[in-house]
């Protein structure tokens, strides 16, 4: 494989920002949808491989010719991986993927990826959550930004957990205790993070 930091165009010891930035333009202009039935097909999937290749090097630290693997048959951070099967909605492969990388190596990447793929699902309670742990690690990055904002507004003081149905008594999304416990339990969590505790008993 070629020098993977050569291929996403970025200097070696780029911080993973910058790699997760240039690897987004890339895919965005070689990605196999824009090139279906034309004569430039294979040649965007082979560019897409490679591109996705050296993400997946960088990231897990392995910018040699070997793959250190999380038994799956992917690579340890392999949050393209994710991002593919998100896309083309294989949620359970998604959610696999996630689940079987080490709490360890889980960045705020990890929980935006976790907080889409629940709000893909429609799960919008559980997403929030990983969306709001996302932007508090890493309140720069306008990724997380965007979705935490666009989730907070979508809930409109309430959420929807993808099942609420109305049966006659109370509106559908109407917020109730187990939303607020969980949006305690976040805050706490996100304390947590900064070395503060909001709830002490747990």
């Amino acid at each position: 494989m070629k020098d993977p930091y050569e291929v996403l165009g970025v200097p070696r010891g780029a911080d993973r920002d910058k790699v997760k930035a240039a690897y987004r333009e890339l895919a965005k202009k070689y990605h196999p949808d824009q090139y279906a039935g034309t004569p430039l097909d294979d040649l965007a999937n082979e560019k897409m491989q490679e591109i996705n290749e050296a993400y997946d090097a960088i990231l897990s630290g392995n910018t040699n010719s070997s793959y250190r693997s999380s038994g799956s048959g992917y690579a340890v951070n392999d949050y393209s991986a994710v991002e593919n099967c998100i896309n083309r909605g294989a949620y359970d492969e998604a959610e696999r993927i996630l689940e079987g990388m080490s709490e360890s190596i889980r960045d705020a990447h990890w929980y935006y990826l976790k907080g889409e793929l629940n709000y893909r699902r429609g799960w919008t309670q559980q997403a929030y959550s990983y969306y709001s742990m996302a932007y508090n690690m890493q309140p720069g990055n306008p990724i997380y930004r965007d979705a935490f904002e666009r989730i907070s507004r979508n809930s409109n003081g309430g959420f929807r957990t993808g099942h609420t149905q109305s049966h006659g008594h109370g509106s559908a999304g109407a917020c109730d205790g187990c939303d607020i416990c969980t949006g305690l339990m976040c805050a706490d969590c996100c304390c947590e993070c900064c070395g503060g505790d909001l709830i002490p008993c747990c």
